[in-house]
């Protein structure tokens, strides 16, 4: 069990060992977030990843079928007109935004990268619509390379449990880099994307269904079921 802090129960470090391996578990029964199933290229990644932003699941994994069925790197997608990719990727968030975003990142990678994702995070963050959130999830799961992807289910969650204490998504990387074991940062995102999905929801979770409760802290939690 965890200690308290002025007042607060704060997560041992050792019990997020096995709260891994209990998430681990557990995401088997629930489907794979939407951009886990495009990991084939970085390229992949990073136009799934623009596309979930903003966007559920559902949507995202529909809009990315339609566009990859038309193209599945930048040199043929920078061939679409702005307007294919809208019909094809509507009705994700800010669609218009995203479809003239994702044409000028093409152009980018083709005169600037050689065609290639770049596999470095300040790199990544030039290119239009990427974020650190966008940037650490291609640097993760397109290049398998170390990082941490912070969303709002990972920032959530962990503040929930009471593992750090922070104030913003970028707050939450920080402390993360410096706490959690390097070996689960490149699972983290996905499996408390799963796990915010269908039990820590934001409003309300399920509290009284999760396997982890005896860890957690339930900070900010004012309802549950």
């Amino acid at each position: 069990m965890g200690v308290r802090i002025d007042g607060f129960r704060v997560m041992r470090d050792r019990e997020i060992h096995a709260v891994i391996r209990i998430l681990k578990e557990a995401v088997q029964k629930w489907r794979l977030p939407a951009v886990g199933h495009y990991a084939a290229t970085p390229f992949t990644v990073l136009i799934s990843c623009l596309l979930s932003l903003r966007t559920q699941d559902k949507t995202t994994y529909a809009a990315s079928e339609r566009l990859f069925q038309l193209a599945r790197e930048p040199q043929t997608m920078v061939g679409l007109p702005v307007a294919t990719i809208e019909k094809n990727i509507y009705p994700v968030g800010f669609y218009k935004t995203k479809s003239k975003n994702i044409k000028e990142i093409c152009r980018i990678l083709l005169s600037e990268y050689d065609g290639r994702v770049p596999d470095d995070l300040d790199e990544l963050m030039k290119l239009p619509g990427v974020g650190r959130k966008t940037a650490n999830l291609v640097f993760t799961l397109g290049f398998g390379k170390p990082g941490i992807c912070v969303d709002t289910h990972v920032h959530r969650i962990t503040n929930r449990w009471g593992y750090v204490q922070t104030k913003t998504p970028e707050q939450t990387e920080m402390a993360l880099r410096q706490k959690l074991p390097r070996r689960y940062w490149l699972t983290i995102n996905d499996f408390l994307v799963a796990f915010g999905q269908n039990i820590c929801k934001p409003i309300s979770p399920l509290c009284s269904e999760c396997s982890i409760r005896r860890c957690c802290d339930r900070t900010g939690v004012t309802r549950s079921r």
